[in-house]
């Protein structure tokens, strides 16, 4: 892969730096790699529970660089849903922290350690089937990995190096970079950040810190961090942290994805980077794009306030009625379809679908609704799907659906939502239902308390077929 271009040739280069100061170089990744290799012995299926240390970032790369594929999961993802994945799956390898949590240390019970890497241990299932995987497969992650949902996104090595290389191109990235990691490395847009800077052998600053810590911002300082990725939510703590009115003389871009940012923080910090002499980049994607497919030029940044920009290099998007054809007039909304190198293979929902090969051939119909202005700006005013945003992660509201209607049987439920906001609608159940399954969707999805609403009804309103109208409770929002 071209990400390791760096490797052989300089081994010395910098790859990483920890908050407690510790310094990983590429010769330390190759190192791991081998170690890596031997111990999983080739194209072998990888459950990684990641958290943003080293452990996970050298056996996250050790994975790509040795042939390995990674299905990227939250360390902390509860364990009852990381069993249904390794029930549906049976994956021969688990890699995980030193600090896991006790009940999934118990869910894996009959894993044994073949390897140690920087606090982080490779476990081995017991002797027994495991999938097939097509040769072209190198990364696996999660549509909707709060909710444990089996269903994957299947990408190739092509599709991750395509999307770092545009990346690094509009983002303009050197050797010179030093983003920190402000988001989860199973996160689609934490992933990327991680590739990017790879590619052009750029260190990054590795800590699980949050914006609002005060040793957050030590570390930005210490080492010199150069940009600061968010998704929606960060930027309403990165208001709340003051960061406008801290000194840092090194911090030069900021980026923000995983949702649409509202218009009035985007006008806001846009005007600080514009004022500050920095760079303020919106950008658009999904996992299925590896993950990135518009941004933002920071110069347009103030004047298109709202919208999410134009294609990356490389990519190309057109809007397309219900008919199917093609909109070629401004200010006409249609679903948005993105074509390019970063598309990925296509899904998988079970482990018979491992081994398939590029379904999609670089095209996605994204499932948002869409309008172009004259100048060939693009502006999300809608989407198709049954998904939604809370704090960045995608979240599927026919699994939450799910999840409810298992846990609390005497109830129907309908999920609706707006970003950082999920509503469950409810029919029957007992007085204190409400509170309940909101503690119940916090300990499941981790996700703060708040994010959670539950509303009764005599009765949820359904078509004649007896379905849930969902564009009917959208608007009792």
């Amino acid at each position: 892969m071209e990400l390791f271009a760096h490797c052989e040739r300089e081994p010395e280069r910098l790859l990483a730096v920890t908050e407690a100061g510790e310094r990983l170089t590429l010769g330390d990744l190759n190192a791991a790699a081998q170690r890596f290799a031997q111990a999983v012995g080739g194209h072998r299926l990888v459950f990684l529970l990641c958290g943003n240390t080293p452990g996970s970032l050298l056996g996250y790369l050790s994975c790509l660089r040795t042939g390995a594929v990674p299905l990227l999961l939250d360390a902390q993802l509860a364990p009852a849903l990381l069993g249904q994945l390794l029930a549906c799956y049976h994956p021969p390898f688990v890699y995980v922290p030193q600090d896991l949590p006790e009940e999934t240390r118990t869910l894996l019970g009959e894993y044994r350690p073949v390897l140690e890497l920087a606090g982080s241990a490779l476990l081995r299932a017991p002797a027994g089937p495991e999938p097939e995987l097509h040769p072209d497969l190198a990364l696996l992650l999660t549509t909707s990995g709060s909710t444990g949902s089996a269903k994957l996104v299947r990408i190739s090595g092509k599709n991750l190096d395509a999307n770092a290389r545009s990346i690094a191109d509009y983002l303009r990235l050197t050797e010179h970079e030093r983003p920190i990691t402000s988001l989860a490395m199973n996160y689609s847009y934490g992933m990327s950040i991680l590739n990017s800077h790879l590619l052009v052998g750029a260190p990054v600053v590795l800590t699980s810190r949050s914006v609002l810590e005060r040793p957050f911002w030590d570390l930005v300082v210490r080492e010199g961090v150069t940009s600061l990725a968010g998704v929606p939510y960060t930027y309403q703590m990165l208001r709340r942290a003051g960061m406008m009115d801290m000194e840092l003389p090194s911090l030069q871009t900021l980026t923000q994805a995983g949702g649409k940012l509202p218009e009035a923080l985007h006008q806001l910090f846009a005007a600080w980077a514009a004022e500050t002499g920095r760079r303020f980049y919106v950008m658009y994607g999904q996992t299925e794009a590896s993950p990135r497919m518009g941004y933002l030029p920071p110069e347009r940044a103030v004047d298109k306030c709202g919208s999410m920009g134009i294609p990356i290099p490389g990519g190309t998007f057109r809007l397309l009625m219900d008919d199917g054809s093609v909109i070629a007039e401004p200010d006409c909304v249609g679903e948005l379809v993105y074509q390019g190198e970063n598309v990925a293979m296509g899904y998988a929902q079970g482990p018979e679908e491992l081994c398939l090969g590029d379904l999609w051939g670089g095209e996605l119909h994204t499932g948002d609704l869409a309008k172009r202005d004259e100048e060939g700006f693009y502006y999300i005013v809608g989407r198709k799907s049954r998904f939604m945003k809370l704090y960045g992660s995608r979240v599927n509201l026919d699994e939450v659906e799910r999840l409810l209607t298992a846990q609390f049987p005497e109830a129907t439920f309908a999920c609706v939502g707006l970003d950082d906001s999920l509503s469950a609608f409810y029919e029957g159940g007992s007085p204190s239902l409400a509170q309940e399954a909101a503690e119940f969707l916090q300990a499941q999805l981790r996700f703060p308390l708040r994010s959670f609403h539950l509303r009764p009804l005599e009765a949820i309103p359904r078509s004649s077929a007896g379905k849930p109208q969902y564009a009917v409770l959208q608007k009792m929002l």
